[in-house]
């Protein structure tokens, strides 16, 4: 029984749907959630009639042009058809009536109710009825026996019960569903059916069986199965001749059984797998219509039951038999062996010998074809099948089915979605949105009442409301700042057109309006900045400027599904190929329209959820294209990785019931915040009253989001992503908001951070080396130093290592291209342009000696802050490296003129701020980031941040630098010149005209200085080759990696001498006039081993920028 499945169409929002047809087989009749009758002329009605009947409709029954409802208001009403005028209300109940069935002849009506009764009405008189009572739970449905005697109901009860009307008692109870408290959760509705004629089987679904029971006796006499359902079924309906019956499952499976051989005959699937939940035969018994639990109304075609085989006209006819169809030629044919004379009348030898065969058919419906017979042996025509009578009184079919011709059950093609606007309502409502965006809502009203066009604008300040009248029928909107864009149909008369209401033009004349060629329909449309694309049915898209004039016309690749603008983009989505399966093929174009007209996206293909469509398109408030799919899926175009697509969000998630949605009208990015209107079992909202706009969060669906990792991997990503168009917008010439795209590197920086301590904490140094190298080089600096605290040397010395590479690579890149020199004036506060730095090779060894002991005299600081036993041990000692500043012997050092202090704040913003007490407060302490290139935090070429925040020159400062400083040179200086490092065991003495410099030499030394005078030997023995700079790199390593203690007693030491000790301490080569000499000596030679252990042997990871 070969059929043809027709597409699927939107009939009724999202829930319980059901399907009939009337007795002429003229209309379909549909019910829904949404409260509306719709009478369809045919599948493809596009304009159905509708009757309103309630807020939901969750039954309906049709019979003598007589249309009974059960509705949300506890009634079961009754209207005329198709008229469609109200005739009264039938019966009441104390809650929601579940199903309603009429009788053979039409003037009984049954239903069912969730208050656990049955009630039997008489339609001629309303107050005659009679109350069935004995379920223990809702009904699930109800059916009349073809001669009236009986009744049979299904419940949540588990039990399906027969009742005899007229004594109002049941006669017969079978426990064979699951029980449930409400028919919402039922696993299935339990769609019973009697068969129709003579009423002798009763079909019964149970789980993925039929039970078929035999009337009086109620004796189970079948049971029809199909291996391939693997679901529940929820419906069974017989078809007209009784030798069929078609069930619809949970998973959208239909099946049709040939009852009498107990064979599945034909099999489809819905093609999205939604539930079916209504089903009904044609009269002619060669369609059946289905619903769905979607709203959605689908068809088969081409089955194989007569109009002609209907069991009333048979019995009136029995001496009528298949026999006849059947030839003299194929008399001789082996079927015929099996005949029963008992159910074949006699033939006459000379009657229909001269029967045309073409007008002839056999039950299936469909011509005899004769070669069919001819075919290979596993291929058999229905025609060949030996025919008889029902055995249960039903109308002729067939009695020994043999195996059917193999059918393709390979994936079948899906229907192309048609093109729609985005931000529309389907155009068969009356009232609808014709669209809704970011700068306001145009609204399409057409009824009996008024036919028009009312445009409101979000923004007053931008135009006032408009109210335009609809004569030539416009079903196509959009708007922007500038004009209203309308566009309609063509006819066999009219062409299509399309009209624009520049309403910001300083012109008097602000409409204009184009025909288009005869044949060429306007598919979608769009508004851009200054212009307008318009796409037809002819796979062409034309451009117009925004006053009229015709631009450029090119093809599309296929038929278009929908666009979308924002400035001077043009997103475009088609099909590039059939679907199968269910899913959409479509493909997608990104188009610079005005700049250029470089293509951005080359037709790739548009990913979509499986068995989804397309529901909306457009871009974020910030130019960045987005779509989202029928299953709520919300993705966005990732410019930073090969223009791919990322879901950011999914609607569904959020949704409290299936039957629920969320219609998006706006994406924005900054704050992130996907707009959209709720739409309570419906997928679409209704245009009066105006509904309310939800925001709803992102969310990337990111692995184990429950966890601290997961969720704070998840918050990384989702602000890489949405701070990519910063990128793009300076990349395009527009203006970028620096402070906000500042603000976003600063959390990412940030959320690494975290992430990075949360891996130490676990163990994880590989995975603590992959996050800092999508950090910058200054939060790397601070990575180093975390790792360094939490005594990890090795971790430490590669993440030096990496912060190195960083710095090399940041210097390279400028060494490459220069800054101009007018981007250097409008650098924020922080920032410093490494191209402007001292060329020569001194001056870069001199600066990096300064860092260490900036970022030492921090460090100190922040232990001396911490709690614990060390801190409270230090708490009387004084900083090795730094001075109070009420002390009486701080003298300011002075600086030579020309030199550049890499360690200045440019502009006023000085690091004022009280010193932090962590890592990650020291990130959030005020100071910029440098920007980012991508997601994998390399710096741009611009303003790189050093990795110390600025601070005033301290006393140790200048000490350190009287004991390495050479010639310097002026900033203005470009030649490379290398000065000659001074001897070892030399101090270094500043000139003696500089009354300052020599002020420094009576300052007392510092710990460190001590340290260092007593290791230098140790130092250049181990590296012999090592410059002065990176002698006392080293030695600031060294001397870090000492414990607490012991920098502390060098410390006290320094501060109990004066300086004339010093200074005989230079003269004498140390130790000179000091008691404690030799003891001393023991001890820092027992001290220098130790500092030699290898953990010790940190480089200057923090000091190479």
């Amino acid at each position: 029984m070969p059929c043809e499945r027709k597409p699927m169409r939107y009939g009724h929002s999202e829930g319980h749907t059901e399907v009939c047809y009337d007795e002429s087989g003229k209309f379909l009749v549909t019910c829904g959630n949404d409260g509306d009758v719709r009478i369809w002329e045919g599948l493809d009605d596009d304009d159905p009639k509708f009757i309103t009947v309630g807020e939901k409709v969750y039954s309906m029954a049709l019979k003598n042009g007589k249309l009974v409802t059960a509705s949300s208001n506890n009634t079961v009403q009754i209207h005329t058809f198709p008229d469609g005028e109200p005739d009264g209300i039938l019966t009441r109940f104390t809650t929601n009536a579940t199903h309603v069935a009429f009788n053979a002849s039409g003037s009984r009506v049954a239903a069912g109710s969730s208050d656990f009764m049955v009630k039997v009405v008489e339609v001629a008189d309303s107050s005659r009825q009679k109350t069935l009572r004995g379920h223990d739970a809702p009904v699930l449905s109800v059916t009349f026996d073809p001669k009236d005697d009986f009744l049979a109901s299904a419940s949540c009860d588990g039990s399906v019960v027969v009742w005899s009307i007229e004594d109002q008692a049941p006669l017969v109870r079978w426990p064979l569903l699951q029980k449930s408290n409400d028919v919402g959760n039922a696993a299935s509705l339990c769609r019973l059916a009697w068969q129709p004629a003579a009423g002798k089987l009763l079909a019964v679904p149970v789980e993925t069986k039929v039970h078929l029971y035999e009337r009086e006796s109620w004796n189970l006499v079948s049971t029809l199965t199909d291996d391939l359902l693997t679901q529940p079924l929820n419906v069974v309906v017989w078809s007209p001749c009784g030798g069929f019956l078609a069930g619809g499952a949970v998973g959208g499976a239909l099946t049709v059984w040939d009852v009498s051989s107990e064979l599945c005959v034909e099999r489809q699937k819905h093609e999205k797998g939604f539930t079916v939940c209504g089903l009904a035969w044609s009269p002619s018994g060669r369609q059946l219509a289905y619903t769905d639990t979607e709203g959605c109304l689908g068809l088969l075609e081409g089955l194989g039951c007569s109009s002609s085989s209907s069991s009333s006209s048979q019995e009136k006819k029995p001496t009528k038999d298949f026999d006849n169809l059947f030839d003299d030629d194929d008399d001789d044919r082996p079927m015929d062996d099996g005949l029963s004379t008992g159910r074949s009348p006699d033939k006459k030898p000379d009657e229909d010998d001269n029967d045309d065969d073409d007008f002839l058919v056999p039950s299936t419906g469909r011509a005899r074809n004769r070669g069919a017979i001819l075919d290979d042996e596993n291929s058999l025509d229905a025609t060949s099948v030996e025919l008889s009578r029902d055995e249960y009184g039903g109308a002729a079919v067939p009695a020994a089915a043999p195996p059917l011709r193999p059918a393709y059950e390979g994936p079948l093609p899906t229907a192309p979605q048609k093109a729609f606007q985005p931000g529309s309502t389907p155009a068969h409502l009356t009232h609808r949105f014709m669209v809704w965006n970011s700068v306001g809502i145009v609204r399409g009203y057409n009824d009996e009442e008024d036919n028009a066009v009312d445009v409101e604008f979000h923004d007053t300040a931008v135009h006032h409301a408009m109210h335009l009248t609809n004569s030539l029928g416009y079903t196509m909107a959009d708007l922007s700042q500038e004009a209203v864009l309308l566009a309609c149909r063509g006819t066999d008369e009219l062409a299509s057109k399309l009209q624009c209401l520049h309403f910001s033009s300083w012109d008097t004349n602000k409409e204009w309006m184009v025909d288009l060629p005869p044949g060429e329909d306007v598919r979608a449309l769009c508004l851009g900045r200054r212009w307008a694309a318009v796409a037809t049915s002819k796979l062409m898209l034309r451009l117009f400027s925004i006053g009229g004039v015709q631009r450029e016309v090119f093809s599309l690749p296929g038929n278009v599904v929908a666009m979308a603008t924002h400035g001077e983009q043009l997103l475009i989505v088609y099909h590039r190929a059939p679907g199968f399966d269910g899913d959409q093929a479509l493909g997608v174009q990104l188009l610079q329209v005005c700049a250029g007209g470089k293509q951005l996206v080359h037709g790739e293909p548009l990913p979509l959820s499986p068995q989804t469509h397309l529901t909306w398109l457009g871009f974020s408030a910030e130019g960045t294209p987005c779509y989202v799919d029928s299953d709520g899926v919300v993705r966005m175009l990732n410019r930073s990785l090969g223009n791919t697509w990322t879901p950011v969000c999914n609607t569904r998630e959020t949704c409290k019931s299936r039957s629920d949605h969320y219609w998006v009208v706006g994406v924005h990015e900054n704050p992130q915040q996907l707009r959209c209107v709720p739409c309570k079992g419906s997928r679409y909202p209704p245009t009066l009253p105006r509904p309310a706009v939800a925001i709803l969060p992102f969310k990337l669906p990111l692995c184990q989001t429950s966890t601290e990792k997961g969720l704070m991997e998840e918050q990384y990503w989702r602000s890489v992503l949405f701070h990519n168009h910063f990128s793009f917008l300076s990349s395009s010439g527009y203006e970028v908001d620096e402070d906000g795209q500042t603000r976003s590197q600063k959390e990412q920086q940030e959320l690494l951070m975290k992430m990075f301590a949360l891996s130490c904490k676990l163990d994880r140094e590989f995975r603590c080396v992959e996050l800092a190298e999508l950090m910058t080089q200054s939060v790397v600096t601070l990575a180093v130093r975390y790792a360094a605290r939490s005594r990890r040397m090795a971790l430490a010395q590669r993440l030096s290592e990496l912060a190195l590479e960083k710095a090399n690579q940041i210097m390279g890149e400028e060494s490459e291209e220069e800054e101009p020199e007018s981007s250097a004036g409008r650098r924020p506060s922080g920032y410093e342009v490494p191209g402007r730095r001292h060329s020569n090779r001194c001056h870069q060894e001199e600066e990096e000696g300064e860092e260490p002991v900036e970022e030492l005299r921090e460090e100190e600081e922040e232990e001396e802050e911490e709690g614990g036993e060390e801190s409270s041990k230090r708490s009387a000692g004084v900083n090795p490296f730094a001075q109070e500043t009420g002390s009486p012997g701080t003298l300011t050092p002075v600086v030579k003129v020309g030199r550049a202090n890499p360690f200045k704040v440019l502009g006023s913003g000085a690091s004022s701020s009280p010193r932090a007490t962590s890592i990650l407060d020291n990130m959030a302490s005020g100071r910029k980031s440098s920007p980012l290139a991508a997601a994998g935090g390399k710096p741009n070429r611009g303003p790189v941040l050093k990795p110390l925040a600025p601070r005033p020159r301290t006393k140790t400062q200048s000490t350190l630098l009287t004991m390495t400083s050479t010639k310097k040179k002026t900033t203005t200086t470009r030649e490379v010149s290398q000065p000659e490092a001074p001897p070892l065991a030399t101090p270094l003495a500043p000139p003696p005209a500089s009354p300052a410099d020599d002020a420094e030499n009576k300052r007392p030394k510092t710990g460190f200085q001590l340290w260092l005078e007593e290791n230098r030997k140790s130092i250049t023995a181990d590296r012999p080759d090592l410059e002065e700079t990176e002698v006392i790199k080293e030695a600031m390593g060294r001397f870090r990696a000492l414990a607490a203690e012991e920098r502390l007693s060098w410390t006290e030491r320094a501060k109990g001498q004066t300086g004339d000790d010093l200074k005989k301490r230079k003269r004498g080569g140390g130790g000179v006039g000091d008691e404690t000499g030799p003891a001393e000596a023991d001890e820092n030679s027992a001290k220098k081993k130790k500092s030699l252990d290898p953990s010790a042997k940190l480089s200057a990871f923090a000091f190479k920028s």
